[in-house]
């Protein structure tokens, strides 16, 4: 029942942020596109999707990563090594979060974007939302952003697996920067030893 009820906490917050998330990144979105032409709308659309493939292989390596090189590393006194340890520990949620608050997020947008992008490009053909063209340009545009996201995807599992370790290891280095720079703290220190 205690493991429920966390389970259940932890669903309502993430998606309280979800929302706060989605909502912030599509007015940013919507902000960066408007009044751009659609070639930079493209670009912009493709580095959403880089944005998507990065954090779930980020996500993907957390689950994949064991806990004790980064003991060892941690016993060096390696900045970022607490920081991998206490991702591996949240594995769970720390993955919830990159592949599917974020890529989720990501994924959306960059369809929203791919919408906007081809109706900038058909307007400048001279060709109207309701026209042929225009159905061919958004199928085209629309597959090659999808198979763009599968394929990025399929390649950063790939990597995430075999190479989770140094992915994570450098991720904690990012989080170390927050948290002893910025003052950003990411994890509380009551993370639980990771089951594996």
């Amino acid at each position: 029942m205690k493991h429920f009820m966390k389970s259940i906490h932890w669903s309502i917050w993430i998606a309280v942020i979800t929302l706060v998330l989605a909502a912030i990144f599509s007015v940013i979105s919507t902000f960066i596109l408007s009044g751009v032409t659609w070639a930079i709308g493209m670009v912009i659309v493709f580095i959403i999707v880089i944005l998507g493939v990065f954090f779930d292989t980020i996500g993907v390596a957390a689950t994949a990563a064991d806990e004790k090189p980064f003991h060892a590393m941690a016993s060096e006194r390696l900045k970022g090594a607490r920081q991998a340890v206490q991702i591996t520990r949240n594995a769970d949620r720390f993955a919830n979060f990159c592949n599917d608050v974020i890529g989720d997020i990501s994924g959306i947008i960059s369809g929203t974007a791919s919408a906007y992008v081809v109706l900038q490009f058909a307007l400048q053909l001279g060709y109207h939302d309701a026209s042929v063209q225009y159905l061919v340009i958004s199928v085209l545009f629309t597959s090659v952003v999808a198979a763009l996201t599968v394929g990025g995807k399929a390649i950063g599992k790939t990597l995430a697996i075999h190479y989770s370790t140094p992915i994570i290891f450098q991720v904690g280095r990012l989080l170390y920067v927050l948290e002893v720079r910025l003052k950003i703290k990411v994890f509380s220190n009551n993370g639980k030893k990771k089951k594996r």
